[in-house]
């Protein structure tokens, strides 16, 4: 939690203090209901798992399956509208603004949702649609659609998604402002 809260304090400009962030972040609670829940879920309790998750998403508005895979330092700002699906996996230090849904396209079973590497960004309302990869430190600008994958440093924009560029080496740096991408 801790680090949760470290990474929301750095992520946010907004962000006043350690009580606001505890109190007044959904993206925050429902990180950590999903811990949670996620933890029921791999340990069989998927009935409880989808329940907590149920009332974390009408608390926070933030819907994460308990099946997918969250890595560490995750931050939704916002939060409003994001959707994350069963079988989604998301790296570390991932960032994602309000409206993103990594959603599936299938009616398959298996791996029906995306695959996040580490430092990506998500711009609000951006839609990434089946078992596609994101490359490590790659950008998804507002509102792209993307149903294919993405390379590493890459910066997508559009519908559907289009690579526009490689996002520099300094972009995966913590301080440097993601709206420049997106």
């Amino acid at each position: 939690m801790r680090e949760d809260l470290d990474t929301a304090a750095r992520r946010d400009p907004a962000a006043r203090s350690r009580a606001e962030l505890v109190l007044a972040y959904p993206g925050l609670h429902a990180v950590w209901v999903h811990r949670f829940s996620h933890r029921l879920w791999r340990r069989g309790g998927r009935l409880p798992a989808r329940v907590v998750s149920h009332l974390a998403r009408a608390a926070t508005g933030v819907e994460i399956h308990p099946g997918a895979t969250i890595g560490r330092r995750f931050f939704v700002d916002h939060g409003m509208g994001v959707v994350i699906g069963e079988t989604a996996v998301v790296g570390d230090d991932v960032m994602m603004y309000h409206g993103v849904t990594l959603g599936g396209r299938s009616l398959q079973g298996g791996k029906r949702h995306p695959t996040v590497g580490d430092g990506v960004t998500f711009g609000a309302g951006a839609r990434v649609l089946g078992a596609v990869s994101i490359g490590a430190g790659a950008q998804v600008g507002a509102n792209a659609v993307v149903v294919r994958d993405v390379p590493a440093g890459a910066v997508v924009v559009g519908v559907p998604g289009r690579v526009v560029e490689r996002a520099p080496a300094a972009a995966a740096e913590d301080d440097v402002d993601p709206a420049i991408w997106i």
